[in-house]
């Protein structure tokens, strides 16, 4: 189903000194609004919908079309949402702070059981989008998003160093069945990859269930499909499957091996926990896919997964620059509606809802 386009170049440069201040207040009374209304919950799901997300981010006052735009946007809500009492916190970020994701996951006030949780959707979620999505986009920014309750949403994004965009991938705690069979909420890219990898389709779960049943056998075995000097390199959409004495040559090094020789002796019980564990990567994922086609004629997926506003301006000048005073307006009006709600008088939070009944007409 799609879900939304979104145009993600990337930009340099840095957030003015200017705009983030003013993202950030008015990021957090606009979350402190919707959160108030609709609850947590609610809030998280607006959250992994790529459509909100980037509304939010205009009327925030940032670029429409920036890679920037996702990075941005969290980490402002991380400034708002981390100092206020409304039971929403964010955890990671860009580059060396999204490092810092477990750790500030332990800092939780939450009991251990849900902090073991939350660690663990933060990690398979970031490893499904390098290792099982393998489109290209290494991932560079990793947010996540959880409430009091254990709920949780996840923004992250890749970047491309041959086309020079970025992709951003969005999950939400409620949405998920599976880690491992189509949990995305949305993929958001402005380019459709010729051919992509991707192991969490459902067109792939006959290679998930081989793959696994390869590793539960034993490793050793698939030394016969493996050459040190493989011509075929499975990721390059240009390469042809090469055949030697009846098998495929796969590129698996003998560290993917002990790898596997490791999994092996865990013996995981599903194609998930083989995911989980330490060393099975990119490389070997998409080996073991190889072997399971053309071996055993289970075909993984090769279709790209991705799915196909403005308020205040942005920061570049387009449609128009920020009017800073205009944003500080809003700023003041949302924030004077909750403080007012909260003694009672909620007349300027009913006619702001009014509002979004007339501009549906």
């Amino acid at each position: 189903m799609r879900t939304g386009v979104v145009n993600l170049p990337l930009h340099g440069g840095k957030c003015p000194q200017w705009l983030f201040p003013r993202m950030k207040l008015l990021g957090g009374v606009i979350s402190e609004i919707i959160i108030d209304e609709h609850g947590q919950n609610e809030y998280l799901r607006r959250l992994s919908d790529p459509y909100f997300f980037q509304a939010f981010g205009c009327v925030l006052g940032f670029d429409w079309h920036s890679s920037g735009l996702t990075t941005t946007v969290c980490g402002a809500l991380k400034e708002a949402l981390n100092s206020s009492n409304l039971g929403v916190q964010v955890a990671g970020g860009k580059g060396k702070t999204s490092l810092k994701t477990m750790q500030e996951l332990e800092n939780a006030e939450l009991s251990t059981k849900t902090v073991e949780k939350l660690k663990y959707a933060s990690r398979i979620s970031a490893k499904v989008d390098s290792a099982l999505v393998q489109d290209g986009y290494k991932l560079y920014h990793h947010s996540f998003i959880y409430s009091d309750d254990g709920s949780w949403a996840v923004v992250q994004q890749g970047l491309s160093d041959e086309t020079q965009y970025a992709r951003r991938y969005h999950w939400l705690s409620d949405n998920i069945k599976s880690f491992v069979e189509e949990p995305h909420s949305a993929i958001c890219c402005d380019f459709r990859e010729q051919k992509v990898l991707d192991m969490t389709s459902q067109e792939s779960l006959d290679s998930q269930r081989i793959s696994l049943d390869l590793v539960k056998d034993n490793p050793k075995h698939l030394r016969r499909f493996t050459s040190q000097s493989a011509l075929t390199d499975f990721y390059c959409p240009s390469a042809k499957f090469t055949m030697r004495a009846g098998h495929a040559i796969v590129k698996m090094d003998e560290r993917n091996l002990q790898s596997l020789q490791r999994a092996y002796e865990f013996q995981p019980e599903s194609y998930e926990e083989l995911v989980s564990l330490r060393g099975i990567g990119a490389k070997t994922i998409r080996s073991l896919a190889l072997i399971s086609e053309l071996v055993y004629g289970a075909k993984p997926s090769w279709k790209d997964p991705v799915k196909y506003s403005f308020a205040h301006g942005g920061k570049d000048g387009i449609p128009y620059p920020v009017d800073r005073q205009v944003i500080d307006c809003s700023t003041g009006i949302l924030h004077d509606a909750i403080q007012n709600a909260r003694i009672g008088d909620r007349e300027r939070i009913d006619a702001i809802r009014r509002l979004n009944h007339y501009l549906k007409y």
